[in-house]
């Protein structure tokens, strides 16, 4: 089992750092570095599907399709999401501020970070791996669970993704920061939610006997890391006090950062 297992995680590395290396052409050809996220969104959804249909003589073959579906389901839906706005020529003010910093060194920066982010997003796909390969013939109600929970995640990013888009299109909100809806509640709903979608997969790996199914937290874990710490909320919110000022540092004191909950009264 150990051997097949690494196996897996083999296989995925070296896909993941294929599709990575394609989204860097894409990136280098375009110009737009939007399409970095959009490429690593559909890398990560057919890794991991791959991943979740991978052929072992374990578990259900109903929760392997199953589980290949839900993260297909995020990936689709997220993927699409960032394409359409880097067709519409809209670049990503994170990466584009890295290639700025980086000068004429920019290119082969650039496709090392792509291929170092494709190394540390690994832990996604291998816990979808090993949701999908949890022991039991039949479906059982944490698999069931599972399934509110991606459902319910990709619903949320949904819904904070159209109510930005909806608030950035009013011509009267240029200049403010979009505090509606769940933006209220949070800073960054749709990175919460990003991260909740994650979260399923541990609950469907988790089973006696069944040792492996504890790596899958280092999925939400990861996930977390990344949007709270390294390429989500902090250039994200540089950007927003260099555009807005004060007025995104009130926004800051009244509403969490990550998790959703009533504002505080602004100060």
């Amino acid at each position: 089992m150990f051997f097949t297992y690494v196996q897996a995680i083999t296989g995925m590395a070296l896909a993941f750092c294929l599709l990575m290396a394609l989204a860097w052409v894409v990136q280098q050809r375009t110009g737009n570095s939007g399409w970095v996220d959009a490429i690593w969104s559909y890398a990560t959804g057919l890794v991991g599907a791959a991943a979740a249909l991978w052929p072992l003589d374990d578990g259900s073959p109903a929760r392997r399709v199953l589980v290949a579906g839900l993260v297909l389901l995020w990936s689709v839906r997220l993927g699409t999401h960032i394409a359409q706005r880097s067709a519409a020529g809209i670049d990503d003010p994170r990466y584009a501020n890295y290639a700025r910093q980086w000068g004429a060194d920019a290119p082969r920066r650039m496709f090392l970070f792509l291929q170092s982010q494709a190394l540390v997003s690994l832990p996604l796909p291998f816990a979808v791996f090993l949701a999908a390969h949890a022991p039991g013939p039949e479906l059982r109600l944490q698999d069931y669970a599972g399934i509110v929970i991606i459902l319910v995640a990709v619903a949320g990013e949904a819904l904070a993704d159209r109510q930005l888009r909806q608030f950035k299109g009013d011509p009267a909100s240029k200049g403010l920061v979009c505090d509606v809806g769940l933006w209220r509640w949070s800073r960054h709903p749709n990175y919460f939610f990003e991260w909740l979608g994650w979260l399923a997969y541990p609950v469907i790996a988790l089973s006696p006997g069944y040792p492996w199914g504890w790596a899958s937290l280092a999925a939400p874990a990861i996930m977390y890391w990344i949007l709270v710490h390294v390429t989500g909320i902090p250039p994200l919110e540089e950007q927003m006090l260099k555009s807005r000022g004060d007025r995104y540092r009130r926004y800051q004191a009244r509403t969490n950062a990550f998790f959703p909950w009533p504002p505080r009264r602004d100060p």
